[in-house]
């Protein structure tokens, strides 16, 4: 989850007529929580951005829906719930929801640090996906898998379809990875980190994938594609997989690292370390030798 101190940088905020995105403190205040950023403001900058592309949109009645019931949820419930909320008043068709959806959205981020909690405005844009993505019957009987790549694709340049993408692996693996392997080379780092990030076993937060968790090789050519990625961004999330990897299979993960590390840059070495650093700290010999020999 792309979660940092500082506040976005994002030439939307605080405009009038355009887009606009709630204000976000840039970590979470004592006595206060992740919930709070899902609140009567977010609410009012979804309807005033999907006012700007959908003109019919009722905002009295969106908001109502979205206000009842939001106060005891946690973050990730209020995700869901402003998912619904919008599912209920936006075009019935899932395609045409996801349209007015993506033509709502704020500038796509340009930067891959420093992005502060601002960006949470988009977990239920990432909810909507994950909810009904994959519902043929909520499309008219048309297969919504494409329009729900491309929304994931528009959403985790503004926030992370981290989440939504893992049922998307569960349902439909091969057709997702292939689409995944095809963003490996996306020139928005963004994108390609969602391709590791989205496809890691055990992602914090996030529901587990059973399939990867048996058998993580279906995702290692996405993980070899993005070994040597230029941005540390990306890099790190392949480390982190490669981790996740190594709670279940570390002789798996043991081997892969000790093949990088033939002809290893400093950053490629550096992969390597992070991501056995957790078998290194209980002591394990070979994720020991493995940092040894990547410094």
């Amino acid at each position: 989850m792309k979660v940092d101190r500082k506040a976005p940088h994002h030439p939307s905020v605080g405009g009038d007529t355009g887009p606009r995105l709630p204000a976000a403190p840039r970590s979470i205040q004592k006595g206060s929580s992740l919930g709070a950023l899902l609140d009567v403001e977010a609410i009012e900058c979804l309807a005033h951005n999907i006012c700007r592309v959908h003109p019919n949109f009722d905002v009295d009645a969106f908001r109502a829906t979205a206000l009842h019931g939001l106060a005891p949820l946690a973050i990730l419930h209020r995700g869901r719930h402003l998912a619904r909320a919008l599912r209920s008043h936006l075009p019935k068709r899932y395609e045409d929801a996801i349209d007015v959806l993506i033509r709502s959205l704020t500038p796509a981020l340009t930067e891959t640090s420093d992005l502060g909690l601002a960006v949470f405005f988009y977990l239920p844009h990432v909810s909507f996906v994950d909810a009904f993505g994959l519902d043929t019957d909520g499309n008219g009987g048309r297969d919504p898998f494409e329009v729900s790549m491309r929304a994931q694709h528009e959403l985790t340049r503004r926030f992370s379809a981290e989440f939504s993408m893992r049922k998307f692996l569960i349902h439909q693996p091969e057709r997702t990875l292939a689409k995944l392997m095809e963003w490996t080379r996306d020139p928005d780092p963004h994108v390609r980190r969602l391709c590791s990030e989205g496809s890691r076993p055990r992602l914090p937060w996030a529901i587990r994938i059973p399939g990867f968790i048996k058998d993580p090789r279906p995702v290692l050519p996405i993980l070899e594609a993005m070994k040597d990625d230029p941005d540390l961004y990306v890099r790190r999330s392949v480390a982190n997989h490669l981790g996740d990897i190594a709670k279940d299979h570390p002789q798996l993960a043991f081997e892969i690292c000790h093949r990088w590390l033939d002809g290893a840059s400093t950053e490629r070495k550096w992969l390597i370390r992070h991501a056995v650093r957790h078998p290194a700290k209980k002591g394990i010999t070979t994720a020991l030798k493995l940092r040894e020999l990547a410094r």
